[in-house]
């Protein structure tokens, strides 16, 4: 029996590290990734980097399992089933709520919901774990869009285009601008 703990405590010892080294992996990769972001002059070069920045983002560091979840939820999510997806997006933050993409993902489903207010909060601590995350900026800017806070949304996206310069946006800036100022557009 205790043969078998030790063997236990070996495999335990030996399989933590190799995440924390998939993860440490994946945080270099976005990080150069980032910066590449920030250099690119042309949108189809920042596309690409997006591409990639969302494909470890919509992946979980360590577990297959929530990251099939989290698709099964974005799929129920696409075809209108919302409170079917609310459920298992809630069920994976549960799961890990250091994930930022379930946040991000489940902060997009209230928003469909026009639940603002909500999504708001998922936001935050979606920016709180990722404060890169550039799709969650601009879910935020589009809600303080609709909310008529036009400020914050201005705010938002000056926030993305210090993180990602070559980002859409720019031709509602001036609009955004006339409406601070209360001009009609």
């Amino acid at each position: 029996m205790l043969v078998i703990k030790r063997i236990l405590l070996i495999i335990i010892i030996f399989s933590f590290p190799i995440e924390i080294k998939a993860d440490s992996s994946n945080q270099i990769k976005l990080k150069s990734f980032f910066k590449d972001l920030k250099e690119v002059k042309s949108r189809y070069e920042a596309k690409s980097l997006e591409s990639k920045i969302w494909n470890i983002w919509n992946k979980h560091p360590s577990n297959d399992f929530l990251t099939d979840r989290l698709n099964f939820a974005i799929q129920l999510m696409q075809q209108g089933n919302y409170q079917w997806a609310l459920h298992i997006f809630t069920s994976i933050i549960n799961k890990d709520p250091k994930w930022s993409e379930a946040w991000n993902k489940r902060a997009t489903l209230l928003y469909l919901m026009g639940d603002y207010d909500r999504s708001i909060r998922d936001i935050k601590h979606v920016l709180e774990l990722e404060p890169r995350h550039f799709g969650a900026l601009s879910g935020r800017a589009q809600i303080y869009i609709k909310l008529e806070n036009y400020e914050k949304a201005l705010i938002d996206l000056n926030q993305i285009k210090k993180i990602h310069p070559t980002s859409i946006g720019d031709e509602i800036v001036p609009e955004l601008k006339n409406l601070i100022n209360g001009l009609n557009i």
